[in-house]
């Protein structure tokens, strides 16, 4: 196999409360629920699919992630605080609606996020991941466990767009993403898999 021929795999972490009612959730460190748990199992049979290759893990610090990692079957599992989520600052566990209410038209892409990150310093965390696994990248597969905004900044970077274009890829709790290449070029090989119902079994 070649070295444009291994892949990276995003896997965001299974839903919690607040990712099922849509609450920001960046350094609030809060638990899978029992169907995010289920989730997590489903994702590993997806991953298994994948016939990844000697794949190294990298997961968020936050249980969510390491969890969702845990009850995948992933293994040997190396935490990277830059894995982490968007820092919402002053709007940590408000919907987008809640915020709108005070800032028309805001999203995390484009507005203003009073105490939190800035698009500029996420995409400075997300270019220091991208470095910190391209090296391996010739050799093996490599997973990263993390958070939906993120994960799709990652994405974003990865096809070399500004990080605000993360907001063209929805990703779904639990859901994988294969990033690789295509003569050379970065692509997206796949998009938001999430396991059919009855894959946890």
């Amino acid at each position: 196999m070649s070295a444009t021929e291994f892949r990276l795999v995003l896997l965001r972490h299974g839903e919690t409360e607040w990712s099922a009612s849509r609450q920001h959730t960046g350094r609030t460190d809060i638990p899978l629920t029992e169907a995010g748990e289920a989730q997590a199992v489903a994702a590993g049979k997806l991953l298994a699919g994948l016939g990844l290759q000697d794949p190294l893990v990298f997961s968020s610090p936050r249980q969510r992630a390491l969890r969702t990692a845990e009850l995948a079957g992933l293994q040997g599992v190396r935490i990277d605080d830059n894995l982490a989520e968007w820092d919402y600052g002053e709007y940590e566990g408000l919907t987008t609606l809640e915020i709108q209410r005070m800032s028309p038209d805001w999203t995390i892409w484009t507005g203003v996020t009073p105490e939190g990150e800035t698009p500029g310093q996420v995409q400075k965390r997300a270019d220091k991941v991208l470095a910190r696994v391209m090296p391996e990248l010739a050799n093996r597969d490599v997973v990263l466990v993390g958070h939906g905004h993120f994960s799709r900044a990652l994405i974003a970077r990865w096809v070399e767009f500004d990080v605000i274009e993360g907001r063209r890829f929805f990703l779904s709790t639990a859901a994988v993403t294969v990033l690789g290449h295509d003569y050379h070029a970065r692509t997206v090989l796949a998009h938001n898999l999430v396991p059919q119902e009855g894959d946890a079994r």
